[in-house]
């Protein structure tokens, strides 16, 4: 089981300080880029919000967010809902019927994340396709091999739909190149199945390949986007795809209980994320490979390369502390990472760490491990 941080172990110099724009803020949070504060100028956006009963379509700073995110992925329509897992599994449920496979990557999201709800919710089975090894790639090879025709005898569930998540979270971030997503989407139109892509860092990946979200989402039925990963809005994400296909999501968003009234509070925080904190993500992926290029080396440290965009996964090889000792050790030390598994360790960089945090977390980092490596009665 992966080690869970609660607010008990966190130093209360992290739970305490002010959000970015508030004043400086001690410590270094690299558990997830979810975890940034409104700062200053986005509060007040918030606070100017024109807002109205969206449940009625009435919220003009929802419909202008919808508008501005359906353009920016060529899409014909958007709709607003409370997160990414919403958004997700009303993408499932738009192109299944229950009892269907849903083929998914290695690690996804929807698979790992999603607590059982395309089950629960949609009566899915999900599939994997491509080795643990791929970081959530895998070709159209792959898909081939697993994806199962329909037979006579009705004994194999319909694979009906292909889910791809960019950036992959458990790949470490990995970005799809453009050539292999799109033989996969090639691939999987031939075998007549749909394609929803969870684009949760969509942004990070066009910063990392130079090119437009349009491009990433174009061979998709659907594509949700998030708004609190990489854009530092408190909450909030979007389903892109056909106008028929978002209006039959809007039913669903009503029945799994994430229509909402005056919402234009949030929406007005992702209008100021998009216009605001999308150029600055190159950032973001230059303190990632910071921090990676501070722990490779590292006696007894494996980092998972490569590093592309905000995300660095490295491995604690048999003989330093697990990683559950990691966490606890640099919590001490105000520097916040994630237990992603036994040995593995995940850090996040987003827009409330900035190149001197980066700087100082790898300090405490290399120290850490540089001390725990020179304990060892031989080298690890």
């Amino acid at each position: 089981m992966v080690p869970s941080m609660s607010s008990s172990v966190l130093p209360s110099i992290l739970l305490s300080s002010p959000p970015k724009g508030g004043g400086s803020r001690p410590g270094v949070d690299l558990r997830s880029d979810t975890v940034t504060r409104p700062g200053s100028a986005m509060r007040a956006a918030i606070a100017e919000a024109v807002v109205g009963d969206d449940l009625y379509g009435e919220d003009p700073t929802v419909l202008s967010l919808q508008e501005q995110v359906a353009a920016l992925l060529d899409k014909e329509a958007a709709l607003f809902v409370p997160s990414g897992t919403m958004a997700n599994q009303l993408g499932l449920r738009l192109h299944t019927q229950p009892g269907d496979d849903v083929l998914v990557s290695e690690g996804a999201h929807i698979k790992w994340y999603e607590a059982g709800a395309a089950a629960a919710l949609s009566g899915l089975q999900l599939v994997t396709v491509g080795a643990p090894e791929g970081a959530g790639l895998f070709s159209a090879a792959e898909l081939h091999a697993v994806y199962q025709p329909r037979r006579s005898d009705h004994a194999a569930a319909p694979m009906t739909l292909l889910c791809l998540e960019n950036t992959h979270n458990r790949g470490g971030g990995r970005v799809w190149p453009m050539a292999q997503m799109a033989a996969v989407c090639a691939a999987a139109r031939e075998l007549g199945m749909r394609l929803h892509l969870d684009g949760a860092r969509l942004w990070n990946a066009a910063t990392a390949l130079g090119c437009s979200p349009a491009d990433l989402s174009r061979p998709f039925d659907t594509v949700s986007v998030c708004l609190s990963k990489g854009l530092g809005a408190p909450a909030g994400s979007l389903l892109c795809g056909r106008r028929s296909d978002i209006d039959r999501a809007r039913r669903f968003r009503r029945m799994y209980g994430g229509s909402m009234r005056q919402v234009g509070i949030l929406a007005a925080a992702g209008c100021y994320a998009l216009q605001h904190h999308m150029a600055r993500l190159g950032e973001d992926h230059e303190h990632a490979r910071l921090l990676s290029a501070a722990l490779t080396g590292l006696p007894g440290v494996q980092v998972v390369q490569p590093v592309e965009t905000n995300i660095v996964l490295f491995d604690l090889l048999p003989g330093l502390p697990d990683a559950a000792t990691l966490v606890s050790a640099l919590a001490a030390r105000g520097v916040l990472v994630s237990a992603f598994g036994a040995r593995r360790i995940r850090l996040v960089t987003h827009l409330d760490v900035d190149r001197s945090a980066c700087l100082h977390a790898a300090e405490q980092l290399r120290s850490f491990l540089q001390t725990a490596a020179s304990a060892l009665p031989v080298s690890v």
